[in-house]
């Protein structure tokens, strides 16, 4: 396991991250004061979610009977935001529960997920999660993802590095050990299944996770294996943490990776697009392809490859 988490008595702050503090008035010191903020609201909404009962919730669908929305998705983002407000009322906010279409912009904004994982809450499956970050010029730099059932988190402050948190309330720093050889068919990696179930995006998302599993000999990767947490937040975090080498996804939204998103690139990892050739992608692109700390060669190699297995074909979003 890795060392016990002592906070540093003065905090550096990243190059690129210092014009975008000033520009809006914020220091280090108050993205720190933000992330222990999160921490205590995540609390607050685990509480919530362990309070309510799933069995007699009332749940609404969005889209189709694998996209659901429950009373308590939406309790805990009003808490959230009234929260977030009342400590910082001139931060913009975006939540799932309460987004009308809004794009993020440069501005100094809160992303919230209030329930990352609704499938599992509703059924009783503990793999849930609240996400909360703080994302500036569109680039997440706090970011916190605590699991109610457990009462365990994830946190990380741009410049300042990674964390877990156990539910004893010990910190460690991620990933949780050394980073291995990474390499596709050696990997332990995450997919989810979304809630579009048909046509040309569905076809190439269940191709492509065949051919990771597939024999080299039929042309496949033959990774080792794979898992479906049921939430993109904690795949990240999974990444972050070493546990699962890369978690690949098209189709789900900026607030459910945001957070998980700051607490992999402080742990090592990056972020590139599930469509191939774009190293940079957008955090509301819908396209995510998240990989451990290694090497960058390493690193590269991985994403290089998984991105031939979709010869000319694209995810569309």
């Amino acid at each position: 396991m890795s060392p016990d988490y002592t906070a540093p008595s003065s905090p550096a702050i990243p190059s690129d991250l210092e014009p975008a503090l000033s520009k809006y008035g914020l220091t280090i010191y108050d993205l720190l004061g933000i992330k222990d903020l999160f921490v205590t609201i995540a609390h607050t909404g685990g509480g919530m979610m362990r309070a309510a009962d799933p069995c007699v919730n009332s749940t609404d669908q969005k889209n189709n009977s694998s996209d659901l929305v429950t009373e308590t998705d939406k309790a805990v983002e009003a808490m959230v935001q009234c929260r977030l407000a009342t400590t910082y009322p001139n931060i913009l906010f975006f939540g799932e529960e309460t987004h009308g279409g809004q794009k993020l912009t440069d501005e100094p904004t809160f992303v919230c997920d209030p329930i990352d994982g609704t499938i599992n809450f509703v059924h009783g499956f503990p793999n849930y999660a609240i996400s909360l970050a703080l994302v500036i010029n569109k680039k997440p730099v706090v970011g916190v993802v605590m699991k109610p059932a457990y009462g365990d988190y994830y946190s990380a402050v741009k410049g300042q590095g990674a964390f877990y948190t156990n539910p004893m309330g010990k910190s460690l720093r991620l990933p949780l050990r050394a980073p291995a050889p990474l390499s596709l068919h050696k990997a332990l990696f995450s997919v989810e299944w979304g809630n579009q179930r048909s046509g040309p995006n569905w076809a190439l998302r269940t191709d492509i996770f065949v051919k990771l599993l597939t024999s080299q000999s039929e042309g496949g990767a033959m990774c080792r294996s794979d898992r479906s947490s049921g939430s993109a937040a904690l795949d990240f975090c999974y990444v972050a943490a070493g546990q699962l080498d890369f978690f690949f996804e098209a189709g789900v939204y900026a607030w459910d990776v945001a957070a998980g998103w700051c607490i992999l690139e402080e742990a090592g990892g990056i972020v590139a697009s599930a469509n191939p050739g774009d190293w940079d992608p957008m955090l509301e692109g819908r396209l995510y392809f998240a990989v451990r700390g290694a090497k960058k060669e390493d690193q590269r190699k991985t994403v290089e490859d998984l991105w031939a297995m979709m010869g000319e074909r694209r995810f569309v979003y």
